[in-house]
Formats: C-alpha cells, sequence, structure tokens
C-alpha cells in the first residue's frame, strides 16, 4: 500500500510576524500615551477613553501588513478585512504599478485578482519561488498573456538582493 507524501506547508511572510507585533507595539503605545495624557489633564471621561481606543484601533489596522502566503499554485493576501486569492498556475495577467510604492497586481483566468507589495516577494525567496514557478506554468499554458517581463524583472531584482545577502553574510560586502 501506498501513502502520498502529506502537502508541504505553504510559504508565507517571514517578517509579518514582526511586522504585526510592531503594529501592536504602536497602536498600544498610542493607547497609553492618550489616555496618560488625558488622564494627567483630568479631561479623561468614558466618551474620551472610547475615541482613544478607536483611534488605537484604526492605528493598528493601518499598521498590520497584509500576510501572504503561497503554496504550489496558489497564493494568498490576507487582509484584517478581506482575503484574496489567485491561482498562479492559472494567471492571465500580472502587472506592477508605480516605483516608489509599487504595486504587483495578479488577475488569474477564473476572474480572482491581488495585490501585493513586490518587496514582500524581495524579502521571501520562497514566496517568489512559489510565484515565479506558477507563472512559469502560467506561460507553458497559454493563459499568461501580459507580465513576462515584469517576472524578469522581478527575478533580476531578488537575485540581485539575494546576492547581497549572501556577501553581507560572508563578510565580504
Amino acid at each position: 500500500m501506498r501513502h502520498s507524501a502529506p502537502p508541504p506547508d505553504p510559504a508565507g511572510d517571514r517578517h509579518w510576524r514582526g511586522d504585526a507585533r510592531l503594529a501592536t507595539g504602536c497602536a498600544l503605545g498610542f493607547l497609553g500615551m492618550t489616555l496618560l495624557v488625558d488622564w494627567n489633564a483630568g479631561t479623561l471621561t468614558l466618551t474620551r477613553a472610547l475615541l482613544w481606543f478607536a483611534l488605537s484601533a484604526a492605528l493598528f489596522a493601518v499598521l498590520l501588513p497584509h500576510r501572504v502566503t503561497a503554496g504550489p499554485g496558489w497564493l494568498t493576501v490576507d487582509s484584517p478585512l478581506l482575503r484574496r486569492t489567485v491561482h498562479t498556475d492559472a494567471l492571465t495577467v500580472v502587472r506592477q504599478y508605480g516605483d516608489v510604492s509599487a504595486r504587483l497586481v495578479l488577475r488569474d483566468a477564473h476572474g480572482h485578482w491581488l495585490e501585493l507589495d513586490p518587496r514582500v516577494l524581495v524579502a521571501n525567496p520562497l514566496l517568489w519561488h512559489e510565484l515565479d514557478t506558477g507563472m512559469r506554468h502560467s506561460t507553458e499554458r497559454g493563459t499568461l498573456r501580459q507580465g513576462t517581463d515584469v517576472r524578469r524583472h522581478l527575478g533580476h531584482l531578488i537575485d540581485d538582493e539575494t546576492a547581497r545577502s549572501v556577501l553581507r553574510a560572508s563578510g565580504i560586502s
């Protein structure tokens, strides 16, 4: 009797937990400082405390980064309010918008789309590997009509950053 291997764990953004802790710390720090200043001034009321809690929650929502995960044939971006998934082996369009605040937009043949920051891919080679593999499958199948130039550009960018990281780790750079 043959046993099939369990599916591999999905690749994820290895910096997400640290960024989420930072967002939590900033929101709690803001809440603590505003409550302390308001209390010290003698103007703290229940209404004002609720306002500070609401503003702290809004700050947390703004600072919390989107969580990116990928596996064979899929890529998912989770935000506090929304989850979007595309089939990377059925991509039709890959576009990059902007230079300073770049956004990568992926659309698949099933009508799904998502948007992510390409710096997440640069910082996480496993995520890039899953996306690149899916983009290659899409190209082979003929579904990817726009985006091969973006794939090459991102590939060079990620390869350059990986080489710099290796040189820094070895003490050469």
